[in-house]
C-alpha cells in the first residue's frame, strides 16, 4: 500500500520526502507555496529536482495541493490570477516529480449551476492551454459545506470529459468529503464503488485523501478525524482502501497528528491493512 501524510516543506521539498520515510510512509502531500495565497512563487528548481531524484531512488510518491483560495468556478480577473497560480503549482509539482496538483472543484455563485460548471471547464482549459508537462490537475470532490456543487463523481467525470485536454485532468477522492456530502453513508461502499466504476471514475483516480469524519454522513461539515476516531470508522475505511481499483493509488492522511506529533501511528495502522485480503 502506498501511504503517507501531508507534510511541511519549510525545510525544502526533498526534506519533506525524507520526513515521509522517517515516519513510515511511502508517499506524501505538500503545499508548493503559501496555502493561503494565490501569489506566484519563484521556487528553487534545482532543489525541487533533487526531491524528484530522491523520490525515484527511494520509491516515494508525492502529490501537491494547491492553495485554498483557488476557485475554478470563479470568473473575471481573479479567475485568470488563479489560473496563473495553478500553472505555477504545476511547474513546481513537475519539478518535484509529483503526480499532480490537487484543486478543490470550486464554489459556484448564483442560482445556475450550469454556469458554474462552464466556468470550471473554461478555467481548466485556460490552465492546460499553457501547460505541456506530465503533472495533472487533480479535481477533488467537495463536502457540500458550500452547497452540493462538486460533490458527486458524475460532476467530476463530466467536467473532465468536456475539457479540451481531458488527459491533463485526474481525480482526488477525499473520504471525509464523500461521507460528509452524503454520497457515501458507510455501509453502501459497494454501491458507490459500482456507480463510480460505471462512470469510469476509477480510471482517472490519482490520489485518495484518507480521512475519517468528525460528523455524520450527510452533515455537509468538512471536519477530518483520525482513522477510527470519527463517524466512518476504521473498518469502513479499511474496506474502502482494500478495493482493487485503489490498489496502486497513494493514500494521503490529512488528519490531526498523533501522540508522536506526526502521522507515524496512523501510517502504521494503515500499512497493517496490507495483510488483509482485498475485497472482491
Amino acid at each position: 500500500m502506498i501511504a503517507g501524510s501531508h507534510l511541511s516543506t519549510r525545510r525544502g521539498y526533498r526534506e519533506a520526502a525524507r520526513a515521509a520515510v522517517r515516519i513510515g510512509g511511502s508517499a506524501f502531500q505538500y503545499f508548493p507555496k503559501n496555502p493561503r495565497s494565490i501569489q506566484i512563487k519563484d521556487f528553487d528548481r534545482q532543489e525541487a529536482l533533487r526531491c524528484a531524484e530522491w523520490c525515484r531512488e527511494n520509491d516515494v510518491a508525492s502529490v501537491a495541493h494547491g492553495p485554498y483560495p483557488v476557485n475554478p468556478a470563479a470568473e473575471g480577473a481573479v479567475s485568470e490570477q488563479m489560473a496563473a497560480c495553478t500553472l505555477n503549482d504545476l511547474e513546481i509539482a513537475e519539478a518535484c516529480g509529483s503526480v499532480g496538483v490537487v484543486v478543490h472543484f470550486g464554489i459556484a455563485k448564483g442560482d445556475d449551476p450550469l454556469h458554474g460548471y462552464q466556468n470550471v471547464i473554461q478555467w481548466i482549459n485556460r490552465v492546460l492551454a499553457r501547460w505541456q508537462g506530465n503533472a495533472k490537475i487533480l479535481l477533488e470532490n467537495q463536502a457540500g459545506d458550500h452547497g452540493p456543487f462538486g460533490t458527486t463523481p458524475e460532476e467530476l467525470v463530466t467536467v473532465r470529459s468536456l475539457c479540451e485536454r481531458p488527459e491533463g485532468v485526474g481525480f482526488c477522492l477525499d473520504t471525509c468529503h464523500l461521507f460528509a456530502s452524503g454520497q457515501w453513508s458507510g455501509p453502501d461502499w459497494d454501491e458507490f464503488r459500482a456507480r463510480a466504476a460505471k462512470l469510469g471514475f476509477w480510471d482517472h483516480l490519482a490520489v485518495v485523501h484518507l480521512n475519517d469524519s468528525r460528523y455524520p454522513s450527510g452533515s455537509r461539515r468538512d471536519r477530518h478525524a483520525r482513522i477510527g476516531e470519527g463517524h466512518i470508522g476504521e473498518e469502513r475505511l479499511r474496506r474502502l482502501a482494500s478495493s482493487p481499483e485503489l490498489k496502486n493509488v497513494p493514500f494521503i492522511l490529512e488528519t490531526p497528528a498523533g501522540p508522536s506529533g506526526t502521522h507515524a501511528e496512523e501510517i502504521g495502522l494503515v500499512r497493517r491493512w496490507e495483510r488483509l485480503e482485498e475485497i472482491p
